[in-house]
């Protein structure tokens, strides 16, 4: 039996907004998520994708978000006198013998620079971001361990539930986030596939770090992360007065 056109255009407009949060899903998690078939699922990101909506990749599909999403190349040049002098007061808590998590993110990576310039002894990095393993794999002291799962090229991360599994070898000391937005209810990112992980991490460590520079306060992303009792520390160059109006967190001002 024919199913009717709005049923087909309320379906797909929900796989639509599905990759939107996610950023990419197999065509498993598509058929998974909405009850459908493989063959159903298949014509709907064909149709999808020939309105650019998304983007069909072998066995999926990614968000058409996802190829709007800045590359990491050309974030890594926004902001980086800010992001260099939250980095020196961020490497200054890393202590000899313990294990780092490193989020995805540059203001994240300018901590690996930093760390890189001036090593600590005997510690070990835990990471989903490509570019902090390939910088940290040869500096002296370190011991590097990526995490597996699947990677996103503009992020140049690696996400997903994978990732997310990869953890439970690991017991984290402490872990330096970045994220989009921050608010009176908390920090914000912009999607739920990152989002996922931070907060696995989160669980997972003893301390957890935000570096944000002053442009993501009193904003708001797409997908909450958490709130601000669920935040160790923050290490910004926004104003005392432009923190204080969002939280009492401890906080590291540079």
């Amino acid at each position: 039996m024919r199913v009717a056109d709005h049923i087909v255009e309320a379906r797909r407009e929900r796989i639509a907004e599905y990759l939107r949060r996610h950023a990419y899903a197999s065509l498993k998690d598509v058929c998974l998520a909405h009850r459908i078939s493989e063959a159903t699922a298949r014509r709907d990101l064909m149709t999808l994708e020939s309105k650019n909506r998304i983007v069909r990749t072998y066995g999926g599909a990614l968000a058409e978000y996802h190829q709007r999403f800045p590359t990491f190349r050309d974030r890594l040049q926004d902001q980086r006198t800010p992001k260099r002098r939250m980095a020196l007061a961020a490497v200054k808590l890393i202590q000899p013998g313990t294990t780092i998590y490193f989020d995805l993110g540059t203001s994240v990576h300018a901590i690996a620079e930093a760390l890189d310039r001036r090593p600590v002894p005997d510690v070990k990095i835990v990471t989903n971001s490509l570019p902090v393993a390939n910088l940290l794999t040869e500096t002296g002291g370190l011991r590097v361990f990526l995490l597996g799962g699947e990677f996103l090229p503009r992020q140049s991360a690696l996400l997903g539930g994978t990732a997310r599994n990869s953890l439970d070898s690991y017991s984290i000391d402490l872990a330096f986030f970045s994220a989009e937005a921050a608010d009176k209810r908390g920090v914000w990112n912009s999607q739920e596939v990152i989002v996922d992980l931070q907060r696995a991490v989160m669980q997972r460590a003893d301390q957890s770090v935000f570096c944000l520079d002053a442009k993501k306060f009193a904003r708001q992303a797409e997908c909450f992360l958490a709130g601000w009792d669920e935040v160790d520390m923050l290490i910004t160059n926004a104003s005392d007065e432009a923190v204080a109006a969002l939280t009492s967190v401890d906080r590291t001002l540079v």
